[in-house]
């Protein structure tokens, strides 16, 4: 197999590489995953789109995403954005459900086009996969319906934007339902945050900030095992601050202990909590405590 990566840029180059015919419109498409017929060259081939996909599966369909595998044996939804690197890893896909493909340039005049990049979703890993109730599959099998629907009519001055509307209709629907998901999965997101405090402390404990510079998203969700945008948003729902806000607010937390607790310098204390350049430092403490690093030990010690 060539570690070569294919570019597919157009929705009818994507269904000719499952064996479809081309899509209605050449912008959007739905495929009847039971109804495609990968070609035996195809599979293991690592490709990327210039598109988005959505796909909805019920049974056994394997795909590897990045480095990581997931096995669809259950209803799931997951969200493939443009430029990510995918893989089908099986000749046959014997699963029932959808997969919604949709170019930038439908929505690049439109709200959504402006918002797209709030559905974060689209930068999530494949395991991090919504998983859906009968109920809300049933919704978004309705939304998916009116597409189809939009895309067997003759296209007129309504076409692009009732079916920009219906995508942008099942997004907000997914972002509600990754709200629930969080919710239910209350639990283990809590072990996740104690990970990451956990991280953060020895990451400083270890004095990595001093060969590694301060600590990055993409540090903990690796040693959580979560995309950064997926830790990202766990965390703005479980504390209300994102991953960025998250370590910030530590180390703003450490440097307001070092100033009062010494006489280093300014300067010191940056270079010491991974700062290559001191004023990163106190524009990042002026920012989140709306003083300067020398105003603030000024104020709190006397």
């Amino acid at each position: 197999m060539s570690n070569e990566i294919v570019r597919i840029s157009s929705l009818s180059e994507g269904f000719q590489m499952m064996g479809l015919e081309p899509p209605k419109h050449p912008l959007v498409g739905i495929v009847d995953v039971s109804k495609m017929n990968v070609p035996e060259e195809v599979v293991g081939v690592k490709m990327t789109t210039d598109f988005y996909m959505i796909s909805m599966k019920d049974a056994d369909c394997g795909m590897r995403y990045g480095r990581n595998y997931y096995d669809f044996n259950e209803g799931v939804l997951s969200f493939i954005g443009p430029n990510q690197i995918i893989q089908s890893e099986k000749d046959e896909f014997s699963a029932n459900g959808w997969m919604l493909f949709f170019h930038p340039d439908l929505i690049r005049k439109s709200n959504l086009g402006k918002h797209i990049d709030a559905y974060s979703f689209f930068s999530y890993d494949v395991h991090e996969a919504l998983h859906l109730s009968k109920k809300e599959e049933d919704i978004l099998n309705d939304c998916i319906d009116k597409i189809d629907f939009e895309l067997d009519q003759n296209i007129d001055a309504h076409s692009q934007q009732l079916l920009v509307s219906n995508i942008e209709l099942l997004l907000n629907y997914c972002m509600r339902f990754y709200e629930r998901q969080f919710h239910t999965r209350a639990s283990s997101n809590k072990d996740v945050i104690t990970r990451v405090d956990e991280l953060l402390k020895e990451y400083y404990q270890e004095e990595k900030q001093l060969s590694d510079g301060t600590p990055s998203i993409q540090y903990f969700a690796d040693e959580v095992a979560l995309s950064q945008n997926y830790l990202s948003d766990l965390l703005k729902k479980e504390t209300g601050r994102n991953a960025k806000d998250y370590i910030n607010d530590f180390i703003v937390d450490k440097a307001k202990t070092r100033l009062l607790n010494s006489e280093e310098s300014v300067s010191v204390i940056a270079y010491d909590l991974g700062f290559n350049y001191p004023h990163y430092f106190s524009r990042l403490f002026k920012q989140k405590t709306g003083l300067t690093p020398n105003k603030y030990r000024e104020l709190n010690m006397n």
